[in-house]
């Protein structure tokens, strides 16, 4: 999980619930890993679902907007509404 050296590398300070915290140490531990390698391992997962799980969102509205059949519209509808609204 080592970064390039030609990457540019911003110093951030983030403040985590002890919790949290606790998690991210016991992960690095049993990886091996430093905890910030570790944060930015999740960082960088947690950005990419979101990416994934808003172009799933955009793809879904595309096809409710160019629906035409009602009852499609309807079913497009009622997952958009669970996308956006939660179950």
């Amino acid at each position: 999980m080592g970064m390039p050296s030609t990457l540019k590398v911003v110093r951030q300070s983030v403040r985590l619930p002890n919790g949290v915290a606790k998690k991210v140490r016991f992960l690095a531990k049993r990886r091996r890993l430093s905890a910030n390698s570790v944060l930015i391992g999740l960082v960088e997962e947690g950005l990419a679902a979101q990416e994934r799980k808003e172009k799933a969102l955009f793809e879904l509205t595309e096809r409710y907007r160019s629906a035409t059949d009602p009852q499609e519209k309807a079913l497009l509808g009622d997952q958009l509404g669970r996308m956006v609204f939660g179950e």
